[in-house]
Protein backbone atom coordinates (compact mmCIF):
# COMPACT_ATOMS: atom_id res chain seq x y z
CA UNK A 1 0.00 0.00 0.00
CA UNK A 2 2.98 2.45 0.74
CA UNK A 3 4.39 1.88 -2.60
CA UNK A 4 1.04 1.84 -4.54
CA UNK A 5 0.24 5.42 -2.79
CA UNK A 6 4.24 6.52 -3.50
CA UNK A 7 3.92 5.12 -7.32
CA UNK A 8 0.50 7.41 -7.55
CA UNK A 9 2.25 10.31 -6.55
CA UNK A 10 4.64 9.82 -8.33
CA UNK A 11 2.90 9.14 -11.99
CA UNK A 12 0.79 12.69 -11.65
CA UNK A 13 -0.25 13.65 -15.19
CA UNK A 14 -1.50 16.91 -15.99
CA UNK A 15 -5.65 16.44 -17.29
CA UNK A 16 -6.55 19.58 -19.31
CA UNK A 17 -9.73 18.15 -20.99
CA UNK A 18 -12.79 17.39 -18.64
CA UNK A 19 -16.32 15.28 -19.09
CA UNK A 20 -19.45 17.25 -18.38
CA UNK A 21 -19.66 15.07 -14.88
CA UNK A 22 -20.04 17.56 -12.47
CA UNK A 23 -17.83 16.21 -9.27
CA UNK A 24 -20.67 16.52 -6.30
CA UNK A 25 -20.72 19.20 -3.88
CA UNK A 26 -19.98 16.74 -1.43
CA UNK A 27 -16.80 16.12 -3.17
CA UNK A 28 -15.67 19.47 -3.47
CA UNK A 29 -16.71 20.34 0.13
CA UNK A 30 -14.05 17.12 1.22
CA UNK A 31 -11.50 18.73 -0.80
CA UNK A 32 -11.67 22.21 0.71
CA UNK A 33 -11.39 20.27 3.76
CA UNK A 34 -8.40 19.09 2.71
CA UNK A 35 -6.94 21.61 2.24
CA UNK A 36 -7.66 23.70 5.32
CA UNK A 37 -6.02 20.88 7.03
CA UNK A 38 -2.49 21.33 5.18
CA UNK A 39 0.25 22.14 7.23
CA UNK A 40 -0.37 26.06 7.68
CA UNK A 41 2.94 28.70 8.89
CA UNK A 42 2.01 29.90 12.04
CA UNK A 43 -0.59 27.98 11.87
CA UNK A 44 -2.28 31.75 10.26
CA UNK A 45 -3.93 30.09 7.32
CA UNK A 46 -3.17 32.67 5.26
CA UNK A 47 -5.18 31.75 2.03
CA UNK A 48 -9.07 31.77 0.41
CA UNK A 49 -10.50 29.74 -1.97
CA UNK A 50 -12.47 30.61 -4.46
CA UNK A 51 -15.06 29.00 -6.35
CA UNK A 52 -16.18 29.65 -9.79
CA UNK A 53 -19.54 28.58 -10.80
CA UNK A 54 -20.77 31.63 -12.59
CA UNK A 55 -19.42 31.05 -16.46
CA UNK A 56 -19.67 34.24 -17.72
CA UNK A 57 -16.61 34.86 -15.00
CA UNK A 58 -15.16 31.70 -16.25
CA UNK A 59 -15.06 32.78 -19.96
CA UNK A 60 -13.38 36.07 -18.77
CA UNK A 61 -10.87 33.69 -16.53
CA UNK A 62 -10.02 31.46 -19.76
CA UNK A 63 -9.13 34.96 -21.38
CA UNK A 64 -7.02 35.77 -18.93
CA UNK A 65 -5.34 32.28 -18.82
CA UNK A 66 -5.02 32.13 -22.84
CA UNK A 67 -6.11 28.85 -22.32
CA UNK A 68 -9.89 27.95 -23.79
CA UNK A 69 -9.77 24.65 -21.50
CA UNK A 70 -10.42 26.84 -19.01
CA UNK A 71 -14.01 28.00 -19.40
CA UNK A 72 -14.76 24.30 -20.12
CA UNK A 73 -15.80 21.53 -17.99
CA UNK A 74 -14.09 20.08 -14.04
CA UNK A 75 -14.56 22.32 -11.14
CA UNK A 76 -12.78 25.75 -11.39
CA UNK A 77 -10.58 27.08 -7.83
CA UNK A 78 -8.94 30.20 -7.37
CA UNK A 79 -6.48 29.95 -4.92
CA UNK A 80 -5.61 33.35 -3.02
CA UNK A 81 -3.08 34.60 -0.81
CA UNK A 82 -5.48 36.12 2.02
CA UNK A 83 -3.46 38.57 4.59
CA UNK A 84 -7.06 41.02 4.34
CA UNK A 85 -8.36 38.73 7.23
CA UNK A 86 -5.22 39.12 9.36
CA UNK A 87 -6.31 43.34 9.03
CA UNK A 88 -9.75 42.78 9.79
CA UNK A 89 -9.23 40.29 13.10
CA UNK A 90 -5.99 41.80 14.31
CA UNK A 91 -6.32 44.45 16.83
CA UNK A 92 -2.91 46.04 16.95
CA UNK A 93 -3.13 50.16 15.74
CA UNK A 94 -0.17 49.71 13.25
CA UNK A 95 -0.48 46.46 10.93
CA UNK A 96 2.29 47.45 8.44
CA UNK A 97 3.53 44.38 8.42
CA UNK A 98 0.94 42.47 6.83
CA UNK A 99 1.98 44.04 3.71
CA UNK A 100 5.76 43.14 3.62
CA UNK A 101 7.51 40.31 1.92
CA UNK A 102 7.70 38.31 4.82
CA UNK A 103 3.96 38.41 4.95
CA UNK A 104 3.45 37.63 0.84
CA UNK A 105 5.61 34.71 1.49
CA UNK A 106 3.61 33.26 4.06
CA UNK A 107 0.18 33.54 2.32
CA UNK A 108 1.99 32.51 -0.74
CA UNK A 109 3.10 29.11 0.81
CA UNK A 110 0.04 28.81 2.69
CA UNK A 111 -1.66 28.91 -0.39
CA UNK A 112 0.02 26.90 -2.88
CA UNK A 113 0.69 24.09 -0.45
CA UNK A 114 -2.81 23.86 0.20
CA UNK A 115 -3.45 23.75 -4.15
CA UNK A 116 -1.17 20.96 -4.03
CA UNK A 117 -2.55 19.22 -1.02
CA UNK A 118 -5.88 19.24 -2.93
CA UNK A 119 -4.37 17.92 -5.92
CA UNK A 120 -3.01 14.71 -4.29
CA UNK A 121 -6.63 14.79 -2.72
CA UNK A 122 -8.40 14.83 -5.73
CA UNK A 123 -5.70 12.49 -7.73
CA UNK A 124 -6.02 9.51 -5.08
CA UNK A 125 -9.87 9.59 -5.36
CA UNK A 126 -10.13 9.31 -9.24
CA UNK A 127 -9.80 12.90 -10.48
CA UNK A 128 -7.80 14.72 -12.76
CA UNK A 129 -6.19 17.93 -12.12
CA UNK A 130 -4.55 21.13 -13.88
CA UNK A 131 -2.48 23.93 -11.75
CA UNK A 132 -3.27 27.17 -13.57
CA UNK A 133 0.02 29.50 -13.08
CA UNK A 134 -1.69 31.24 -16.11
CA UNK A 135 -4.05 33.05 -14.48
CA UNK A 136 -1.58 35.48 -13.34
CA UNK A 137 -1.21 36.65 -17.03
CA UNK A 138 -2.94 39.70 -15.95
CA UNK A 139 -3.05 39.61 -12.15
CA UNK A 140 -4.78 43.26 -12.26
CA UNK A 141 -7.83 42.08 -14.47
CA UNK A 142 -8.20 39.19 -12.37
CA UNK A 143 -8.17 41.12 -8.86
CA UNK A 144 -10.67 43.31 -10.72
CA UNK A 145 -13.24 40.41 -11.30
CA UNK A 146 -12.94 38.75 -7.98
CA UNK A 147 -13.82 41.98 -6.28
CA UNK A 148 -10.06 40.75 -4.07
CA UNK A 149 -10.00 43.65 -1.43
CA UNK A 150 -5.81 44.72 -0.31
CA UNK A 151 -3.55 42.42 1.02
CA UNK A 152 -5.11 39.59 -0.93
CA UNK A 153 -3.86 37.75 -4.11
CA UNK A 154 -4.48 35.79 -6.47
CA UNK A 155 -1.79 32.69 -6.62
CA UNK A 156 -3.11 29.65 -8.74
CA UNK A 157 -6.08 28.33 -9.88
CA UNK A 158 -6.78 25.01 -10.00
CA UNK A 159 -9.39 22.66 -11.64
CA UNK A 160 -10.68 19.61 -10.46
CA UNK A 161 -13.08 16.71 -13.05
CA UNK A 162 -13.48 13.90 -14.26
CA UNK A 163 -10.60 12.76 -16.75
CA UNK A 164 -11.76 13.47 -20.62
CA UNK A 165 -8.15 12.05 -21.95
CA UNK A 166 -5.18 9.82 -21.40
CA UNK A 167 -2.23 11.66 -21.09
CA UNK A 168 1.81 11.04 -20.21
CA UNK A 169 3.32 11.58 -17.18
CA UNK A 170 6.49 13.70 -17.88
CA UNK A 171 10.08 12.82 -17.35
CA UNK A 172 12.18 14.76 -14.63
CA UNK A 173 15.89 15.21 -14.54
CA UNK A 174 18.07 13.57 -13.16
CA UNK A 175 17.54 13.60 -9.19
CA UNK A 176 21.07 14.80 -8.89
CA UNK A 177 20.74 17.45 -10.51
CA UNK A 178 18.18 19.12 -8.35
CA UNK A 179 18.75 16.88 -4.67
CA UNK A 180 22.22 17.99 -2.90
CA UNK A 181 23.81 17.66 0.36
CA UNK A 182 24.89 20.52 2.62
CA UNK A 183 24.76 22.90 0.13
CA UNK A 184 23.98 23.75 -3.73
CA UNK A 185 26.58 21.25 -5.33
CA UNK A 186 25.52 20.46 -9.07
CA UNK A 187 27.33 17.08 -9.74
CA UNK A 188 30.52 17.21 -12.44
CA UNK A 189 28.36 15.87 -14.50
CA UNK A 190 25.55 18.06 -14.56
CA UNK A 191 26.32 19.44 -18.63
CA UNK A 192 26.31 15.87 -19.44
CA UNK A 193 23.07 15.02 -17.55
CA UNK A 194 21.21 17.69 -19.00
CA UNK A 195 22.35 17.33 -22.65
CA UNK A 196 20.81 13.34 -22.00
CA UNK A 197 18.16 15.36 -20.61
CA UNK A 198 17.28 17.37 -23.72
CA UNK A 199 17.14 14.07 -25.55
CA UNK A 200 14.48 12.70 -23.37
CA UNK A 201 12.77 15.43 -23.30
CA UNK A 202 12.70 15.31 -27.05
CA UNK A 203 11.87 11.49 -27.35
CA UNK A 204 8.61 12.81 -25.18
CA UNK A 205 7.67 15.17 -26.78
CA UNK A 206 7.85 13.88 -30.23
CA UNK A 207 5.85 10.42 -29.73
CA UNK A 208 3.56 11.62 -26.95
CA UNK A 209 -0.26 11.41 -27.39
CA UNK A 210 -1.16 14.78 -28.45
CA UNK A 211 0.45 17.79 -29.69
CA UNK A 212 3.33 15.92 -30.74
CA UNK A 213 6.24 18.72 -31.35
CA UNK A 214 10.24 19.47 -31.58
CA UNK A 215 11.24 21.06 -27.74
CA UNK A 216 13.77 20.14 -25.30
CA UNK A 217 14.18 21.28 -22.15
CA UNK A 218 17.30 23.36 -22.60
CA UNK A 219 14.87 25.00 -25.25
CA UNK A 220 11.97 25.60 -22.51
CA UNK A 221 14.51 27.33 -19.80
CA UNK A 222 15.51 29.83 -22.64
CA UNK A 223 11.99 30.50 -23.34
CA UNK A 224 11.39 31.02 -20.03
CA UNK A 225 14.40 33.39 -19.45
CA UNK A 226 14.18 35.50 -22.70
CA UNK A 227 10.33 36.19 -22.93
CA UNK A 228 7.31 36.78 -20.89
CA UNK A 229 3.41 37.62 -21.39
CA UNK A 230 3.77 41.60 -21.40
CA UNK A 231 0.87 41.63 -18.13
CA UNK A 232 3.16 39.42 -16.41
CA UNK A 233 6.07 42.38 -16.36
CA UNK A 234 3.21 44.66 -14.55
CA UNK A 235 3.09 41.90 -11.14
CA UNK A 236 4.87 43.89 -9.34
CA UNK A 237 2.84 46.97 -9.33
CA UNK A 238 -0.36 45.21 -8.67
CA UNK A 239 1.23 43.69 -6.15
CA UNK A 240 2.02 46.94 -4.74
CA UNK A 241 -1.55 48.11 -5.28
CA UNK A 242 -2.60 44.91 -3.28
CA UNK A 243 -0.79 45.98 -0.26
CA UNK A 244 1.89 43.79 -0.66
CA UNK A 245 5.90 44.00 -0.24
CA UNK A 246 6.07 47.12 0.85
CA UNK A 247 8.14 46.64 3.48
Amino acid sequence: MFDERLTRQRQHKTIRHFTDRQVPDMVMARLITVAQHTATSHYLQSFSVISITDQHLREQIAQISGQTYVAGNGHLLLFVIDQHRAAMLATAPDMAELGSADKFLQGASDALLAAQNTVNAAENIGLGTVLLGSVLNDAKRLIALLHLPTLTFPIIGLIVGYPDQETQAKPRMPQRCLYFENGYTLPQTFQADMQAYDGVVRDYYATRGTNRREETFSHLLTRSATTSPAKRRELLTTLHAQGFLTT
